[in-house]
């Protein structure tokens, strides 16, 4: 077997074939190895001429050595990265259960919309006249985004969730500056469900984090919230419905609080999938929330990106959201780039351009081709699939706080598994041999083990009867003691699983040459 870099597992066969293939390849299951591997750093893979002689301006700092990329034909190039391709899994492959993440299906119509010439193919510096439709698009959504959620002002700028909370929270600390409490109002409550990039952002723009616990329930005691909020509270970061997949039922009253302490109620809109046309962020006590495009209003979530986090304001931090904005003169569109400075000024820019002109569109298509009655739909029907796969597998799967309704994501803990010999890890990596992408494992926090599934609305009936047969299958071979299933899974997947800890700590990122093997004297 080849030893390859970076991959320090063999091909995962639950057992070696009884016929290997000289290729390493098992039928349509191509054995890919690396592009370093099977192009020649000696060649190139077009023809160029010799380019005519220059005068050499690089000085000392030319290049004395081999750049050292593989050559490859474009066949070999094309068939390298679409055999990669064919490895991943994704929404177009089958359900995607990561809790908190909302994977849901992307609509071909919002992509059709997408690559219309007069969306896909502008540029943010063409004169504000000859992009009126977009500047228009982006006007409407803004205004969707302040419906949806009761909230006065929207900033569209922010290329993603954790993006949005940055400019939230910038602009609840330049609402602070505007009172002359800087010095004085500088910690910010985070309960210990919450997304990591919470208090992350919290203490990236200097705020100080203080946790708040979660009471027995799984949900926030706002007697909890009232112990420590104080002069010095600046806000709370609350998820809602929560990372557990409940519904903070005494939102209205840690708002409260916060508020009588001079403080402001930042909402983490990963969840809003959950309530949309069922409760206003804003009717609730939110100052400020981010929102995720790529969740809630089914835009891509691509490989990294590109994401969008847009963040509606309430009236009193509207006067502080980041530039630049969409304002419409006399039936004209213009982009406000630029503004007073003053005590209620925007707290300035985030990004370079206005945002995600595709996202925009893309989500903007979902809105207007749903309605506001089916964006209703959409969220009862994700919290109906949620409820339904917890209400197939309770009797099999230990939940941490009853089995009770929850919102759009149901979750699981390990106590089930105790005295197993199996862990949560075990669990989703042989969910891997099934077909299925594991579901978000030990998040949130405050569950040991946690599994957590989010099957969005997407998914049909049949969809999710197979889904839970096969976790249901897993869970008897579980109690059936039939271990090895799970500790050495994937068994059926390209590669065997990782050593984590061995990745995590010695990662192997660039790829050098193999030493050459001498050969055996005759």
């Amino acid at each position: 077997m080849l030893n390859r870099q970076g991959r320090p597992t063999t091909p995962g066969a639950a057992v070696e074939s009884a016929h290997p293939t000289f290729t390493g390849n098992r039928a349509l299951q191509q054995e890919e190895p690396l592009i370093f591997e099977f192009g020649r750093t000696d060649v190139i893979g077009v023809d160029l001429d010799e380019p005519a002689p220059v005068a050499d301006r690089l000085g000392g700092l030319k290049r004395k050595d081999t750049i050292g990329l593989p050559g490859l034909s474009e066949p070999e190039a094309m068939r390298h990265y679409v055999r990669l391709s064919q490895k991943n899994y994704g929404i177009d492959t089958g359900l995607f259960p990561l809790g908190s993440c909302t994977m849901k299906h992307n609509p071909r119509l919002n992509e059709r919309m997408a690559r219309l010439p007069g969306f896909a193919d502008i540029h943010p510096l063409q004169p504000a006249s000859t992009v009126q439709g977009a500047l228009a698009l982006m006007d409407e959504l803004a205004h969707w985004l302040k419906e949806l959620t009761g909230m006065p002002a929207v900033t569209l700028s922010p290329k993603a969730g954790a993006h949005g909370e940055l400019a939230g929270m910038a602009a609840i600390k330049a609402a602070i500056a505007a009172r002359g409490e800087t010095a004085t109002r500088n910690v910010v409550l985070v309960p210990d469900s919450a997304h990591g990039t919470n208090p992350a952002t919290a203490a990236l723009i200097g705020f100080t984090v203080k946790a708040v616990p979660a009471r027995e329930d799984g949900t926030v005691d706002p007697a909890e919230v009232a112990k420590l909020a104080g002069p010095d509270t600046a806000a709370i970061m609350l998820t809602n419905p929560n990372t557990c997949g409940l519904f903070e039922r005494d939102v209205v009253e840690i708002a409260r609080v916060i508020h009588e302490a001079g403080g402001y109620f930042y909402c983490d809109g990963a969840n809003f999938n959950a309530i949309v046309g069922k409760a206003r962020p804003g009717d609730l006590g939110v100052d400020a929330m981010h929102i995720n495009l790529h969740k809630t209003f089914s835009t891509p979530h691509g490989g990294g990106g590109p994401g969008a986090g847009p963040v509606v304001l309430s009236d009193r931090l509207a006067a502080f959201a980041p530039l630049p904005y969409v304002r419409l003169d006399d039936g004209r569109f213009s982009l406000v780039e630029h503004a007073a400075v003053s005590d209620q000024s925007p707290l300035g820019r985030l990004t370079a351009f206005h945002g995600q002109m595709g996202m925009f569109v893309r989500a903007l298509a979902f809105m207007l081709s749903h309605g506001a009655d089916g964006l209703k739909q959409a969220s009862e029907d994700a919290v109906l699939n949620a409820n339904y796969v917890r209400a197939c597998l309770a009797d099999l799967m230990s939940l941490p706080f009853g089995n009770r309704a929850c919102m759009h994501e149901v979750l699981f803990d390990d106590a089930w598994l105790k005295g197993t010999g199996v862990t949560t890890l075990d669990f989703a990596k042989a969910m891997i041999d099934e077909g299925y992408h594991p579901m978000t494992v030990y998040f949130p926090l405050v569950v040991h083990g946690a599994m957590l599934i989010e099957p969005t609305e997407s998914e049909s009936k049949a969809s999710l009867d197979l889904f839970i047969a096969t976790l249901r299958d897993l869970a008897f071979a579980v109690r059936d003691g039939d271990t090895a299933r799970f500790t050495g899974a994937p068994y059926h997947a390209p590669r065997r699983r990782l050593d984590e800890t061995r990745a995590a700590r010695q990662p192997v990122l660039r790829w050098t040459a193999p030493a050459p093997v001498a050969e055996a004297a005759e």
